[in-house]
């Protein structure tokens, strides 16, 4: 993996834009005491540079109606790389999960996931986990209130 020489100007703009990148090219120049060129320039260089993954909306939980979240930590009865990899990529692409960690110590796996309700979660738990005879172990937190939920990264 290459990594990516990021130069203060750089850092402002990525920082912005994980504020809000929905705001215009002359916006965000003007926000940072920058020439619109100079701006677009800098801002294409670092999406071709794979450094902005992609850009998306971020939506209100709350004003969706009830939606349940849990952290699921998953342990494997073989956790050699190719059990290990072949369950990322049998959990990974499922909708309800919204993050997926290889982790240690511990659980072999933590999840993020959202469904609508209980119900969804059970028929989540079946078609991920109960379905995996690799699948050991499975705990579930349900959260019962948000009280932070930020997915910028720390540039400083």
């Amino acid at each position: 993996m290459e990594f990516f020489n990021l130069d203060a100007i750089d850092r402002r703009l990525l920082e912005a834009l994980q504020r809000d990148a929905s705001r215009t090219n002359q916006q965000l120049a003007a926000d940072l005491h920058l020439s619109p060129p100079t701006c677009l320039r800098r801002v294409q260089r670092l999406r071709q540079s794979g450094l902005i993954a992609r850009e998306v909306a971020l939506l209100d939980v709350d004003r969706l109606g009830a939606m349940l979240t849990a952290i699921v930590e998953i342990s494997l009865d073989r956790q050699d790389e190719q059990s290990l990899t072949a369950f990322e990529a049998r959990v990974a692409p499922d909708e309800a999960v919204q993050q997926c960690y290889r982790v240690s110590p511990g659980p072999d796996f933590v999840l993020i996931v959202t469904v609508r309700d209980m119900p969804a979660y059970q028929a989540l738990a079946q078609r991920l986990f109960t379905s995996d005879a690799n699948v050991r172990n499975v705990k579930a937190f349900f959260s019962v209130r948000r009280a932070k939920f930020e997915p910028r990264v720390p540039l400083e």
